[in-house]
């Protein structure tokens, strides 16, 4: 009803706005995403949360709009409100709203591109970060946790990979060897600064940046399928997750952590499109090559159908598991803060998260994705000091997102 009530109420014209637009050189995008999770039994306590964004994008090609042929600069803004049901109820570190993040109005993109060698070169460099380009696929923001969309989380455990939209400087580069096979390298400012809570995405002078993160990636690709070999190194400061300056457990000694620098990693992954059936499956290989880490290894597998019933070719129906397994230093920090209340028991080694959904698209603007998710042992990171581990946690959820572009005839006929 919301897309077609307000159609109607604009005038006829304002349906070729987009168009207008495009053909200037100019492509908008405004978006709202909402994602409502709320958790009936498991976690730490029962409760329900809500997180939402407002996307604003924009591209200008250069070559309509000054003859500069190659050249694309690209915009885009958020607003995200709302808050967090893991760190809330669950007691977990990684969110079941993937829109949880940077709660406030924040610049997120600022760049040029530029094509060059006949578009065999792609640079592109600003106010960015680096989930963006590397480590991302279409098909993990078919989900709603975190863990998958929009990156698998892993990368964000065990470096300091920068993310949507807490953007810093940075940029990358991408070099085609033939049509189908690449290699991939960029360069992104680590600044704890842009990531805070009353920051805007205006931090232009590089104020308190700690160092950098450097993801490659060497693949294979085709419109439907990658396969893909690549890793990280990041020279940035981090916290030790487990020893403060003296060598003892921060968490006890209550004293500053000891602070490190330099950690690496390793990643393999593939997404395949079996194109008769219209089912894509993809997967993802981390582990931790260097550095005192959260997290040794990770692995994800997922499937997404496209084309559930007859009359109804655009819905899809998501089905994807992850686990993280924790180092030896992140378990030993748990199981002393837990003896430290007189105390014991095992703790758990490893996280899996999983998710089921049906994406349903009710009209061309608008999708909602109501889903369910599972949590077997929720990491302890919320509340180190519980005597006894955090019940598996059953999660039921749902994601809107409604295409304000389309609904005000701003974006081109035919954006997706």
């Amino acid at each position: 009803m919301l897309s077609s009530f307000t159609l109607l109420a604009l005038p006829a014209h304002a349906q070729t706005i987009g168009q207008d637009l495009y053909n200037h050189g100019v492509t908008i995008t405004l978006n709202y995403t909402g994602e409502a999770a709320a958790n009936p039994s498991g976690g730490i306590r029962q409760g329900a949360d809500y997180a939402g964004q407002v996307y604003l994008g924009a591209d200008f090609d250069m070559a309509k709009i000054a003859g500069l042929t190659g050249t694309t600069i690209h915009f885009a803004m958020t607003q995200r409100h709302g808050s967090n049901l893991a760190a809330d109820d669950i007691g977990n570190n990684t969110s079941v709203q993937e829109v949880y993040g940077t709660q406030n109005t924040h610049l997120a993109v600022l760049t040029v591109e530029q094509l060059l060698l006949n578009g065999r070169l792609d640079i592109t460099a600003g106010r960015t970060v680096a989930n963006i380009a590397f480590l991302n696929s279409p098909l993990y923001c078919d989900f709603q946790s975190n863990s998958a969309c929009g990156n698998p989380t892993f990368i964000f455990k065990d470096s300091n990979f920068t993310y949507f939209p807490a953007s810093s400087w940075g940029g990358d580069a991408r070099f085609l060897f033939t049509p189908t096979t690449y290699i991939h390298s960029g360069i992104y400012e680590v600044s704890p600064v842009d990531k805070t809570s009353t920051a805007l995405g205006y931090n232009f002078s590089g104020e308190g940046d700690t160092g950098v993160v450097v993801p490659t990636e060497l693949g294979y690709t085709t419109a439907q399928n990658l396969y893909a070999i690549g890793g990280w190194y990041d020279d940035s400061e981090y916290s030790d997750p487990l020893n403060d300056v003296q060598g003892q457990d921060a968490l006890l000694a209550g004293q500053p952590d000891t602070r490190h620098h330099d950690r690496s990693g390793l990643f393999l992954r593939f997404t395949q499109d079996l194109n008769t059936t219209g089912l894509a499956v993809f997967g993802v290989f981390m582990t931790k090559l260097t550095g005192n880490v959260n997290e040794n290894q990770f692995y994800e597998l997922g499937a997404v159908q496209t084309g559930t019933f007859p009359g109804r070719p655009d819905d899809t129906v998501g089905l994807m598991v992850n686990d993280q397994e924790f180092s030896n230093l992140f378990i030993d920090n748990i199981a002393l803060a837990r003896e430290s209340e007189g105390a014991t028991g095992h703790i758990p080694h490893q996280e899996i998260m999983m998710e089921l959904n049906y994406d349903a698209a009710v009209t061309p603007a608008v999708k909602i994705m109501p889903n369910l998710q599972y949590i077997i042992d929720p990491d302890q990171s919320a509340e180190p000091f519980r005597t006894k581990s955090i019940p598996n946690a059953f999660v039921v959820g749902v994601k809107f997102v409604i295409d304000l572009g389309k609904i005000f005839a701003l974006s081109p006929p035919g954006a997706s």
